[in-house]
């Protein structure tokens, strides 16, 4: 008799049967379900005992559900022997709880023979645990095809380990039947997939498609679903979703949510709610969460707390804690502990550890200990490895080392190495290829390319216009604007030179702006233009303090006009002393006037 099949719906979660657990205490609600339970539980007492065979299979299922294995047994027993598939299936799993897994077996086989969905997925994970997998292919398809979501997991679970194509279909088969598990897994294959195609429309849809799969395997309660559905959404700067999925997986246990929660929470300026998260994750072994404590009590100056939670990190597995470690130690100038921890954080392969504990022999004078760790931290991938590598290589003179290793750096966005790698295309006369590493440098905040930048696209730009009167038509060029954003940077010869340009299309306003700020910077250029400025302007007096400030940094021209100006007011002895500092700095065509100067002075004072 087939009345039974497959409607008991206890099994449907899984071939295992948990017993049920009651307060002592039931609310009215569960009074009335518990009497119906045993109403129902003595119709189906009366029925079974008068013979019928459907009832027998119903009152073992619910004797076992409830945990009487023995009220259970005689009952799914003698409904199997009257031919119920449901009751054979029933007793396999009771059989498989009192640890008879082989006799178990032997009653699912019979269920599943007989058309059981629940049976043939028992059995093909029974199989699965004996290592037998083409059996327990076989009953799991059996089950899958039945449209059993459990068994199109497990199936799926199996083709998955052992790297079968056909894996993503029956995982999809028991995500689109509900499987929160499936349903996960199934995003977490198209994420890998659309991380591998990021660079094509298609990688966008197969994410997109990833996303709606978290976004059911976390509604269900998935709590790593919700991580890294947080995780997408926080990636697209929608962080007040972003936020809620990450505290609902915090909340289900999930250490990593409540670390990245912690993030979100600091980075909108919330430090304390920030520590309660991080607090949370590095108490379940989260060694970011330690870091990020370690780091939140460093900045606060709480050095013991720091370092206790930095430890913390390296014993949950985080080598990032042995390396913060090192910076912790570093700041404070304890060196040989600093080096400790950076050698156990770069032995573990942390490239900026290598990198640290490079710099740090280095300035102890171990250039020979520092090259290597240099090296294993740039083969890594450390950027600023490279970068220290060229500088290594340039002090040594070894030009075309240095250049090797200021391109692979520069390739990967360092600014100053592309700069570095600039002025050598510069110098070999390459323009094409300096501007475009220079344009580089620039871009990402170098005062210096700007301004090398600036001097090339000038060295290029053709003479100004004639207006039709005569006078030159002034049109901003391509090399103000970096000569003006290196001055902007405090570069002193851009502040020079867009002094100077200022100065050429008459704005006397904007270019003393200018060259006062490079000559309170100390460009000795930017002093000397000033006080041209100044004297032309009629206030000779200050221009003359501004070319002594020059003239004392070693301005050949501002010693010079300093002589003149002490000549004209009759101060012959400061004139000649000027004169001569100016003689004495050049260049040549000024020490030859200084020299004039000097000579005329000196007959003057002897006369």
């Amino acid at each position: 008799m087939d009345v039974m099949g497959d409607k008991a719906t206890l099994f449907e979660t899984g071939r295992f049967v948990q017993p049920s657990s009651r307060e002592d205490t039931d609310t009215p609600d569960e009074a009335g379900e518990i009497a119906d339970e045993a109403a129902e539980e003595l119709r189906q007492r009366l029925a079974a005992e008068a013979g019928d065979v459907e009832a027998m299979s119903v009152l073992g299922a619910m004797l076992l559900r409830r945990g009487d294995l023995d009220g259970a047994e005689p009952h799914l027993r003698a409904a199997t022997a009257a031919g119920d598939r449901a009751a054979a299936n029933n007793l396999g799993v009771l059989l498989h709880q009192r640890g008879y897994a082989d006799e178990a077996a032997g009653w699912w086989r019979i269920a599943a023979v007989a058309g059981s969905a629940a049976a043939a997925h028992a059995l093909g994970r029974h199989h699965r645990e004996r290592g037998d997998e083409p059996a327990a292919e076989y009953w799991l398809r059996q089950a899958a095809e039945q449209g059993h979501t459990l068994g199109a997991y497990a199936l799926a679970d199996l083709l998955e380990h052992r790297g079968d194509a056909g894996a993503e279909k029956w995982m999809r088969v028991a995500a689109e039947r509900g499987h929160r598990e499936a349903a996960y897994r199934l995003a977490r294959a198209l994420d890998r997939k659309a991380a591998r195609e990021a660079d094509g429309d298609n990688g966008v849809q197969v994410l997109d498609e990833a996303e709606q799969w978290y976004r059911q395997a976390a509604a269900r309660g998935h709590r790593r679903a919700a991580l890294h559905l947080g995780t997408i959404l926080e990636k697209r700067g929608e962080l007040k979703e972003a936020g809620r999925w990450y505290l609902t997986s915090a909340k289900d246990g999930e250490a990593r949510a409540a670390c990245a929660l912690g993030f979100l929470l600091r980075d909108a300026g919330d430090t304390e709610n920030a520590a309660v998260w991080w607090l949370r994750a590095a108490q379940d072994g989260d060694g970011n969460a330690a870091n990020a404590l370690g780091a939140l009590h460093a900045e606060r100056g709480e050095t013991q707390t720091a370092e206790r939670w930095y430890r913390a990190a390296m014993d949950a597995g985080d080598v990032n804690g042995a390396y913060n470690l090192g910076l912790l130690c570093a700041e404070q100038g304890r060196t040989a502990p600093a080096e400790q921890w950076y050698r156990r954080a770069a032995y573990a392969g942390h490239r900026e550890a290598a990198n640290a504990l490079a710099i740090l022999l280095l300035r102890a004078g171990d250039e020979k200990g520092a090259e290597p760790w240099f090296s294993k931290a740039a083969e890594a991938g450390s950027v600023d490895a490279a970068f220290n590598l060229g500088i290594l290589h340039a002090g040594r003179g070894e030009e075309q080392a240095a250049l090797r290793w200021y391109e692979r750096a520069a390739a990967a966005g360092h600014t100053e190495a592309a700069l570095q790698v600039g002025m050598a295309r510069l110098r070999d006369g390459d323009e094409q290829e300096a501007e475009r590493h220079l344009r580089c440098a620039a871009g990402g905040g170098s005062a210096e390319a700007a301004y090398r930048l600036a001097t090339v696209l000038d060295a290029r730009r053709p003479p100004e216009p004639a207006h039709e009167l005569g006078e030159p038509v002034h049109r901003r060029s391509e090399c103000e604007e970096w000569y003006e954003r290196a001055a902007s940077q405090g570069h002193r010869r851009a502040q020079v030179r867009v002094g100077m340009l200022a100065a050429a299309r008459g704005d006397v306003a904007e270019a003393a702006r200018w060259y006062r700020e490079a000559a309170e910077a100390g460009s000795r250029n930017g002093a000397f233009n000033l006080g041209l400025l100044l004297a032309r302007e009629g206030s000779e007096p200050e221009a003359a303090v501004w070319w002594t400030r020059a003239a004392d940094a070693g301005h050949g021209r501002a010693a010079l006009r300093l002589a003149l100006v002490y000549a004209r007011r009759g101060e012959l002895a400061e004139g000649q002393r000027w004169a001569d500092r100016a003689v004495a700095l050049g260049p040549a065509s000024v020490a030859e006037r200084a020299a004039r100067l000097r000579d005329a002075l000196r007959q003057e004072l002897s006369a």
